[in-house]
């Protein structure tokens, strides 16, 4: 199970020295249910899917991404692979836009969207976050 970066990881990310934007893709796999056992403040009165744990996540964070020049450039179900193991399942795939790392960085550890990061972790069985970097088509 993977949910957070590693401070790895992180050094791995300011070691790239990426300049300008990225985009942050996310495959995510949700609960059944979602688990809110440590986020007892955040969670609803009756019990919600994983996915309705992650739309609120979404509602939640959305102000916080845009503040920082960031955007949601896609935000689509997943299926069964085309190419790739049979037995693995991904639910969704968000497509993430940050200006830059320094830009991320801010709206990852700006405290108010810290406070609702508790919906993302009840609803996520796993994850995947892979930065990219756009680059010219071969001509």
């Amino acid at each position: 199970m993977y949910l957070d970066p590693t401070d790895e990881s992180v050094r791995q990310l300011f070691g790239r020295a990426i300049a300008g934007p990225l985009t942050m893709v996310n495959l995510l796999r949700f609960r059944a249910e979602a688990d809110y056992s440590g986020f007892p403040e955040l969670a609803p009165p009756a019990p919600i899917t994983g996915q309705e744990a992650y739309d609120r996540y979404i509602v939640h964070s959305l102000p916080f991404l845009t503040a920082t020049g960031g955007s949601v450039e896609f935000f689509g179900a997943g299926g069964p692979f085309l190419v790739g193991p049979p037995d693995e399942r991904w639910d969704a795939v968000l497509l993430v836009r940050q200006a830059s790392v320094a830009a991320f960085l801010a709206f990852a550890t700006d405290a108010a969207y810290l406070a609702g990061v508790g919906h993302r972790t009840a609803a996520l069985e796993d994850s995947r976050l892979l930065p990219v970097v756009g680059r010219p088509l071969p001509a």
